[in-house]
């Protein structure tokens, strides 16, 4: 798998549009600050409709108003987080694969995303039993909970990326140079030329 992805990455950095991307003076930069301040609207929006979900915020306002009014804005956020992530990936694929920090996010991600599939699914089912209660069910908290949890672990892992802790340049135990996809340093590592 680690090869598989790694291969992919080389391909996408291959790109003349991937070089001028992380080159440029400007467009980088233009790309992240975007990420994060979309980021900043779907989580803000995303926070508030947990802390409802908990119970937490905004007892006597039903919850479905309150994410009724709030999910626009917020998928509104959140594909342009997405698209701007991909961006980002696309402007340094090979080192962002290799990134311990960037697989936990996307496994992070992958389980939020379950999550607010399920918990919306769950949340659309069962709101007019308990729209109103100044407490939810206790099935409706912890998939608030677990969501908070799982988008702070994103946002950690994300913001860690930019860092070379972990990176496949440096000596590692076999385990990290695995974990972090670092195809050819776990190779010399074994003693495969």
């Amino acid at each position: 798998m680690n090869e598989l992805l790694l291969a992919l990455a080389r391909w996408l950095d291959s790109h003349s549009l991937s070089t001028q991307l992380h080159e440029s003076f400007y467009m980088y930069n233009w790309v992240e600050s975007t990420h994060v301040l979309t980021l900043m609207l779907f989580l803000g929006m995303l926070i508030i409709i947990d802390l409802r979900m908990l119970g937490w915020i905004f007892p006597t306002v039903p919850a479905s108003h309150i994410a009724e009014r709030l999910d626009k804005p917020m998928l509104i956020g959140m594909a342009i987080m997405f698209i701007t992530g991909f961006a980002l990936y696309y402007a340094i694929p090979e080192r962002t694969t290799q990134s311990i920090w960037f697989r936990i996010k996307v496994v992070l991600l992958i389980a939020a995303s379950i999550n607010a599939i399920l918990f919306r699914a769950r949340m659309r089912d069962s709101s007019a039993s308990w729209d109103t209660d100044l407490k939810p069910p206790n099935n409706i908290r912890f998939a608030a909970a677990a969501s908070l949890t799982l988008w702070a672990g994103v946002v950690i892992t994300g913001r860690t990326i930019a860092y070379d802790w972990f990176d496949c340049h440096k000596e590692l135990p076999a385990f990290m140079y695995w974990a972090a996809g670092c195809v050819d340093q776990l190779a010399a590592s074994r003693g495969v030329e």
